[in-house]
């Protein structure tokens, strides 16, 4: 057996380039190894198996062998079940990707985010409020990698009021604000609602939409998103 061989590995494509000759280097996400390095050799080929297959939002499993930061793709089977994106949908599919490349870890495990990952692409094949997807994507990465601040209670250990207003910084249990300061901060029923999945309000997205902005560039350190920039050109990234 070859070392460092892994088989049948769900994952997704997040980006890939030319490598040498004939051959491209490719970055993935995998269910359960994390984000990973592959060389897929000879892949420029007209011939070979794996052309027209390591493409970005095409479920895969796929096979490696190899140890260290470089390994070499062995195999990859296409499973179907998600049509090709196109237009706005393919736009934030490449938001998601660059995401998933800035922040996640090489190596380090996180079914959680793959499975984010997973009904995020399958979401924006299918659904036209891309908003709600990019807001419930944005969300769960943060969770999945431990960065996301607690909802369940503010700073004083109250449950959250949905009538009140919070300051929510990155790192940090909400804090409620005086009464008086009703535009400032971030509603309780958006930070209740977030905690819930459930995005459907427009008015629940446009505003979890600063706050989670907020969580990213703090991790993001200031870094911008070449996708976000793109997105803000054509229209604006949804609501």
């Amino acid at each position: 057996m070859q070392p460092g061989k892994v088989d049948h590995q769900p994952a997704y494509v997040l980006h890939s380039q030319p490598w040498r000759e004939t051959s491209l280097l490719v970055e993935v996400l995998t269910r359960d190894h994390g984000r990973l390095t592959l060389v897929a050799r000879s892949a420029r080929r007209p011939q070979s198996a794996l052309r027209g297959l390591l493409l970005p939002f095409a479920p895969l499993t796929i096979a490696w062998f190899g140890k260290g930061e470089l390994r070499t793709l062995h195999a990859a089977d296409w499973q179907g079940g998600v049509p090709q994106l196109s237009g706005m949908a393919l736009i934030c599919g490449f938001y998601l990707n660059e995401l998933a490349m800035r922040l996640s870890a090489r190596d380090d495990a996180n079914p959680a985010l793959f499975a984010a990952h997973d009904a995020a692409v399958r979401a924006l094949a299918r659904e036209p409020a891309y908003g709600a997807v990019l807001r419930r994507y944005e969300w769960a990465l943060l969770t999945a990698l431990g960065f996301a601040p607690p909802l369940d209670a503010d700073d004083a250990q109250r449950p959250i009021d949905p009538a009140a207003r919070y300051h929510v910084v990155p790192d940090a249990s909400p804090h409620r604000l005086e009464s008086g300061q009703a535009d400032a901060g971030v509603g309780g029923a958006t930070l209740i609602a977030m905690a819930a999945g459930d995005y459907a309000d427009p008015a629940v997205r446009h505003e979890a939409r600063g706050f989670l902005r907020a969580c990213l560039d703090h991790h993001l350190g200031g870094r911008p998103l070449a996708t976000r920039e793109l997105l803000q050109a054509i229209s604006a990234l949804p609501e």
